[in-house]
This record gives structure tokens, C-alpha cells and sequence, in this order.
């Protein structure tokens, strides 16, 4: 038999990673859109390229069950965000990092990535608001994608002045958002 040696792996970061899931049947969406969005409003937050984020898109069944697990509240929502505050895991093997292991080797001037977290996104629960918010679901949709993201990056809305500058930010993120697809 061959024998085999090891392999070597090089990454190269150029943007922030986005990894996107369609889990869901009620509504057709734009998954690529909400992906490059998503993107766009962490690079204008300042997030360095090294970050990753996923931006899943559920059923209300999927969502009710997050938000009575996470959030004890019963019901489905329309976005929740999962920040990950827990320090990016040592490269090298465990029990002992001595090195990467087997098969790969990393370049002294990576930095590790960064896992911001996951932002979970319901769209027919997002229809339903865009009716009472008067606006079409990809604007809905469009808004609750970067409100994850600003959650995921600690902005908050409990006072109505935080609420405020958060709404705020929202809008300039989905104009600069608007003007970059459009040029």
C-alpha cells in the first residue's frame, strides 16, 4: 500500500464569512442577498475578516422551540440571535495543543476566526410583520437580518434610548447596504 504524507492546507480569508441555511417551505427567499446583507452590515460594524457568522432561515415551529428554550418565552418570534461569547478554540491538538496534528499546517500570520454566532430568522412569521409594518417581506426580512447582526454585536433595545440608536444604525446599514447594490 502507498504510503501517504501529509497534507497541507492553506486558508485565505478575503471577507467575512457567512454561511447561510434555507430550513424552511412557507416563503421563497432570496438566501445569496440576505448572505452578502449580512456581510456588509458586519464589515460597517467594524468586524474583522477573520469572522464567521450563520443566518438560518426556519419554520415557526423551529423558532417557537428556540425561543421557549433559549428565551423562556412560548410562541414563534421573528429573529433571534445567538451571540457566541466563549474565546475562539486554540489551534493545535487536544488534550495537549503541541501542534496542529496531523496533515495540517498553519502560517504563523493567520489569526484564528472569530465565530460571532447564528442568527435564526423566521419569514412567515417576518410576512406577518411586514403587513402590520406596512413594508414587503424582503424589507422585513432585510431589517431583521441586520438587527441579528447588531444583536450578535451586542446592541440591545431595552431602554428606549438604546432602542432608538439602534433603530437608527439599522437604516444607515440597509441604505449603505441599498447604495452598494445598486452601483
Amino acid at each position: 500500500m502507498p504510503t501517504i504524507g501529509p497534507m497541507t492546507r492553506a486558508r485565505h480569508r478575503v471577507a467575512i464569512e457567512v454561511f447561510g441555511a434555507d430550513e424552511q417551505s412557507d416563503e421563497q427567499i432570496d438566501l445569496e442577498r440576505y448572505i452578502a446583507l449580512t456581510s456588509v452590515a458586519l464589515g460597517a460594524q467594524g468586524v474583522p475578516s477573520n469572522a464567521e457568522v450563520s443566518l438560518f432561515f426556519v419554520e415557526e415551529t423551529a423558532i417557537a422551540t428556540l425561543n421557549e428554550r433559549f428565551l423562556g418565552k412560548k410562541g414563534p418570534t421573528d429573529v433571534l440571535s445567538f451571540p457566541l461569547d466563549d474565546e475562539p478554540i486554540p489551534s493545535g491538538r487536544f488534550p495537549d495543543s503541541g501542534s496542529t496534528g496531523p496533515g495540517f499546517e498553519e502560517s504563523d500570520d493567520e489569526e484564528p476566526v472569530t465565530l460571532l454566532g447564528d442568527i435564526v430568522i423566521c419569514p412567515s412569521i417576518a410576512k406577518k410583520n411586514a403587513a402590520e409594518h406596512e413594508t414587503t417581506l424582503d424589507g422585513e426580512i432585510s431589517l431583521l437580518v441586520v438587527h441579528g447582526v447588531l444583536h450578535l454585536l451586542g446592541w440591545d433595545h431595552q431602554v428606549d434610548a438604546e432602542a432608538e440608536k439602534m433603530e437608527q444604525r439599522e437604516q444607515e446599514l440597509l441604505r449603505m447596504f441599498a447604495a452598494k447594490e445598486s452601483a
